[in-house]
């Protein structure tokens, strides 16, 4: 019987999956519908992956955009002022804005370089446009979901239309980010989002009930939108449509991107959404792996995964700061399969760069590999993913090895977590029992260590 998976694992999908959906969606913000599949039709598994980059503005492989940039303003304003210090969330938006990012829309950046104050700037604006209900408050709010989701359902919706009110003086966009926060608090509970939706409508103020209804309703597709995805309603209409339909996360995002227009935000709102659902294993390795970037006017820091894992827990009331790996005893890469080797931490870390890197455990900083994958692991018996997390991996070294690639395998140890995989490896590839996986790879990797009873049980559903 699996294990529940644990509420740090859908913290860190949450806030690491609104990342995801924004830096692979980027690429084709504005794009006609179907771009996506059309360029991947497949799973691009090898050294070039989905996380393409490029877009009208040129982004880099994995680098996300404003939608994470002011969603990262939003969780350092919590952590530091240990809550919604609404004058403080303001003046970080501003000073952002001032720092002329690539990327920003013509709303916020109208509130924000009004030179009004924080209560006033975006009721003021939408009093003399009427044009404020697009989903930029959306994209930036799971942060804020993760923090006051333990606080419950009043608490976090409150909050959700406190901040988004920062910049959009229309109650909509409001509405839709305390929908939104109150969907991931239920996921975050381990709870079924979508069943908690009709009584989430309830609390809705009545004139925006109805509108939010018909884009959340069971039956309703894309294709009935009244307006472009750069709106509120279709943004979070699209996300639960994914969500509804897809059986993954990967699914989850491809539906969103492959509708085309503002295709960084809904994924950012697919992603947060999904990746509370699924968790961080449940996000392909070949996607976390890569997704970082800067905020303009902070822009002397670099986030990366291990910065935003740390960045979830604290928001998940576990202050922690970005992981330093310990030292490993340094054992020297071994080939235990054809083009399969193993390793320790410190082993991989001083390893040829020749080798197209699988990390099981935290590294801490990366090694400086050309490929460098991180599959989230932990050793013990609470791995209620450890099924899609070994198929991920063993997917990822099969498309490397492909293309020719030496694929080295290592945790910190190099005994349990790797010689689970080695043992799935020689499952799959050459068709043995686990018994005969397990004898084999004891034979040439004496370092197998077998205390992990989950990960042999993991072995008999490994698909040959």
């Amino acid at each position: 019987m699996s294990q529940p998976m644990p509420r740090d694992h859908r913290v860190a999908g949450a806030l690491i999956g609104s990342a995801v959906g924004d830096a692979l969606g980027a690429p084709f913000e504005f794009g006609p519908a179907g771009q996506f599949s059309a360029r991947f039709p497949t799973h691009a598994r090898g050294t070039s992956t989905e996380m393409c980059g490029g877009g009208s503005l040129g982004w880099e492989p994995g680098e996300f955009t404003d939608d994470t940039q002011m969603a990262l303003l939003v969780a350092a304003s919590l952590a530091e002022r240990g809550g919604l210090d609404e004058a403080d969330l303001f003046d970080r938006f501003r000073t952002w804005a001032r720092a002329d990012p690539p990327d920003i829309g013509n709303q916020t950046r109208a509130v924000l370089s009004s030179g009004r104050p924080w209560d006033v700037a975006a009721a003021e604006h939408f009093a003399w446009s009427g044009h404020a209900a697009g989903n930029g408050s959306l994209m930036r709010t799971t942060p804020a979901a993760i923090w006051f989701a333990p606080s419950g359902t009043a608490a976090t919706m409150d909050a959700a239309l406190r901040i988004s009110a920062l910049t959009h003086g229309d109650p909509s966009a409001g509405e839709g980010c305390a929908v939104f926060h109150e969907l991931v608090r239920v996921a975050l509970d381990g709870g079924d989002p979508l069943a908690a939706i009709p009584a989430t409508l309830d609390l809705v103020a009545p004139e925006h009930r109805d509108r939010w209804a018909t884009v959340l309703a069971p039956n309703w597709t894309p294709e009935q939108a009244t307006e472009g995805n750069g709106a509120v309603w279709p943004t979070l209409g699209q996300a639960v449509w994914a969500l509804r339909y897809a059986d993954d996360f990967a699914g989850v995002l491809r539906r969103v991107i492959d509708l085309g227009g503002d295709t960084d935000t809904v994924a950012a709102v697919a992603g947060g959404l999904a990746g509370a659902v699924f968790g961080i294993a449940g996000i392909p390795m070949r996607w976390t792996s890569v997704v970082h970037g800067r905020v303009p006017g902070y822009a002397d820091k670099r986030w990366d995964l291990a910065d935003l894992h740390a960045l979830a827990a604290t928001l998940d009331g576990r202050p922690t700061v970005r992981h330093v790996a310990s030292r490993s005893p340094r054992i020297e890469p071994r080939e235990v399969a054809n083009g399969v080797w193993a390793s320790d931490l410190d082993g991989a870390r001083a390893s040829s760069r020749d080798f197209a890197v699988v990390s099981l455990s935290r590294t801490g900083e990366p090694f400086g590999h050309e490929v460098q994958r991180y599959a989230y692991l932990t050793d013990d018996d609470a791995n209620s993913e450890v099924d899609a997390v070994l198929a991920d991996v063993l997917d990822d070294i099969a498309a490397l090895r492909a293309e020719g690639r030496p694929v080295l395998v290592h945790c910190h140890g190099g005994a349990s977590r790797t010689g689970l995989v080695l043992r799935a490896w020689l499952r799959r590839t050459e068709g043995v029992s686990p018994e005969e996986a397990t004898a084999a790879v004891a034979e040439r990797w004496p370092h197998l260590g077998l205390w992990n009873d989950s990960f042999t049980a993991a072995l008999y559903r490994v698909k040959v």
